[in-house]
């Protein structure tokens, strides 16, 4: 019995600590909005989640060459929005445009896959609420 009960201990601990690391990750997350300039096409931080995505161009997010940057390329956040309505489904916006990614602070680069990392972090959560709720549906 003390098994599963060292097993629920460690599963609340693990849920807790990826509240944690969620509700932290949010905070940062809107501060890089602001600092980004991202609240310049965006009007409220909560709108930033109704995009289907959120990618960079003229630098790799894969996390073995995660910062590489592709000389020539220009750095950009770019959010993919989605309307099964439209005759074209999905859409590129950018959200942001820094120019020349060879010309651009290492350490404003560093924010900005910062932001889109933080961003996927918050909508995979998101995603797994969505499909919990689904399940749940399907057990009414």
């Amino acid at each position: 019995m003390s098994s599963a009960l060292d097993r629920l201990k460690n599963l609340t601990s693990k849920i807790s600590s990826y509240e944690l690391a969620r509700k932290e990750n949010l905070n940062i997350l809107e501060e890089l909005f602001l600092e980004l300039g991202i609240d310049k096409k965006i009007e409220t931080f909560s709108h930033l989640f109704n995009f289907k995505a959120i990618n960079l161009s003229g630098a790799s997010l894969v996390q073995e060459t995660l910062g590489e940057i592709k000389e020539g390329k220009y750095l950009q956040v770019l959010a993919i929005s989605y309307d099964k309505e439209a005759v074209v489904k999905s859409k590129n916006i950018s959200l942001a445009y820094f120019g020349r990614v060879e010309n651009v602070d290492v350490e404003l680069k560093d924010k900005i896959i910062e932001f889109i990392i933080r961003y996927r972090f918050e909508k995979s959560f998101m995603t797994l609420e969505h499909y919990n709720d689904i399940l749940g549906d399907l057990k009414k």
